[in-house]
């Protein structure tokens, strides 16, 4: 597998260590925000391949998160994919409306994840 530059955007901690770990042992390069505005400011500074981000975020959310690295030039090539507990179908829609590339529902399989970096 390709190793990846991997950003990781959740507020819970544990829950962030986890993927951390995950992707790390899957060879990525991984770092790790737990705000919106943290998110951002380290994906303008770092520029990942791939955001992993959490809907309910404190100070935005991820679906602000999206709007804004998809509206700059130097982030909107990020692969972004949503990693929530926010399950609906309104959900669902509102994260592809916003650019995300897939919305997966906590507890994500790792599995899962590994085929969609590939």
């Amino acid at each position: 597998m390709a190793q990846r530059r991997i950003l990781v955007v959740e507020d819970k901690h544990e829950t962030a260590e986890t993927l951390r770990v995950l992707l790390e042992m899957d060879g990525h390069e991984v770092k790790v925000a737990h705000s919106g505005p943290g998110g951002l400011a380290l994906a303008r500074e770092w520029l990942p391949d791939v955001a992993l981000c959490d809907i309910g975020l404190p100070g935005f959310c991820g679906w602000e998160l999206a709007c804004e690295l998809r509206r700059d030039p130097r982030t909107a090539p990020i692969r972004l994919l949503a990693v929530t507990s926010y399950g609906s179908d309104a959900d669902r829609q509102r994260s592809r409306e916003v650019g995300f590339e897939k919305h997966l529902v906590k507890p994500v399989d790792p599995a899962v994840l590994a085929d969609l970096l590939i």
